[in-house]
């Protein structure tokens, strides 16, 4: 520990971002990032926007996109908040609603942020396990708490809830904040969107580093009764007023807007996705049921880390979490086609043929 170091930053373990190497004809799956590029409007929008005006501060109520984002979901603009990806958006749910006297509970295997912002933060925290096919049930929830964060589908297991379980969570905890954390829900899963106008106590985040391949730009948002929006708003505007930039508000504006790119960009994903698990199963993995735009998935009787690492000799890059209950998974990104054919190629090579 450095002597000039808060005590904090010292007992800090921080979350551990995918890895972006820089290897010749690499087959990157290990970030979730969209092998499509982004909506051709918003690289427009982006283009039109690196002007002079990029002297100016942006509009820190970031109006057009939280209006656009409004009129996608159905919702009022007053009941949408904007953030530097949904990572910002999340850590400013979890200052503003989610730290409350009673802990705060989240699956065991998740992502692997939330322990890292409820120390960060200094929140109570538990965490409510799996069940043994790695599924979320929501009778275990059924237990004294302040907050429930909640991924769906989960990650990095891939496995959604539907919506009707989500109501059913948001009815047993109706006097407690429920956070539920829709990053991968464009690839299948059944938004809780729907389910604000009648449950003031739900937050839910988005991203559009995944369906609409924007990771590079960082945009994510939340939608809730406005009593929470404005929670998120007060928490932002005591760390920074601008956290989106012109460039920023234009192509996720602009990428809104565009939902016949958007629909066929999914589509695509979602085709990707069943077709490598078909082959993977073919190949003797199991793979968990997804509804993200990635897979969780192991060999009996292999060692998942080392097989990940006989991938990575192939150059072919996957995830690999080593915490007990994960360590024999690989999570794996849904990428383009010759993606998936080297990927498969390379199983197969691994396995003998």
């Amino acid at each position: 520990m450095n002597a000039f170091w808060s005590q904090i930053a010292g007992e800090l373990s921080p979350y551990v971002p995918g890895e972006q190497p820089r290897i010749a004809d690499l087959v990157k799956l290990n970030t979730n990032e969209s092998p499509f590029g982004p909506s051709p409007l918003a690289i427009e929008a982006m283009r039109a926007a690196a002007a002079d005006t990029l002297r100016l501060y942006p509009d820190p109520e970031a109006t057009e996109l939280r209006g656009a984002l409004a009129d996608h979901h159905g919702v009022r603009p007053e009941q949408v908040f904007v953030g530097n990806g949904s990572d910002e958006v999340l850590a400013h749910a979890f200052v503003g609603l989610l730290k409350q006297p009673r802990p705060l509970l989240y699956p065991d295997v998740t992502y692997s942020f939330y322990p890292v912002w409820a120390r960060l933060f200094g929140l109570a925290c538990e965490t409510v396990p799996l069940d043994g096919q790695m599924r979320l049930r929501i009778e275990d929830y059924r237990r004294e708490a302040g907050s429930i964060v909640i991924a769906n589908p989960n990650a990095p297991t891939g496995i959604a809830l539907p919506r009707a379980l989500i109501a059913q969570l948001l009815e047993e905890h109706a006097d407690i904040p429920v956070l539920i954390d829709e990053a991968y829900v464009d690839f299948g899963g059944e938004s809780a969107v729907p389910l604000v106008a009648d449950h003031p106590n739900l937050l839910v985040v988005q991203t559009m580093s995944k369906s609409r391949a924007l990771a590079g730009l960082r945009v994510g948002y939340a939608i809730g009764d406005a009593g929470l929006i404005e929670a998120l708003s007060r928490v932002k505007d005591s760390f920074n007023s601008y956290p989106l930039g012109r460039i920023a508000l234009a192509g996720a504006t602009a990428s809104v807007r565009d939902d016949a790119w958007f629909r066929e960009s999914c589509a695509k994903v979602v085709a990707g996705r069943e077709a490598m698990t078909r082959e993977l199963v073919r190949l003797g993995l199991v793979v968990l049921p997804s509804s993200a735009n990635f897979v969780f998935a192991r060999r009996p009787e292999r060692d998942g880390a080392a097989f990940a690492a006989a991938l990575r000799e192939r150059a072919v890059l996957v995830r690999h979490f080593d915490k007990p209950r994960t360590a024999p998974y690989m999570r794996i990104t849904v990428g383009s086609a010759d993606d998936i054919r080297r990927l498969v190629a390379a199983v197969a090579d691994i396995l003998g043929g």
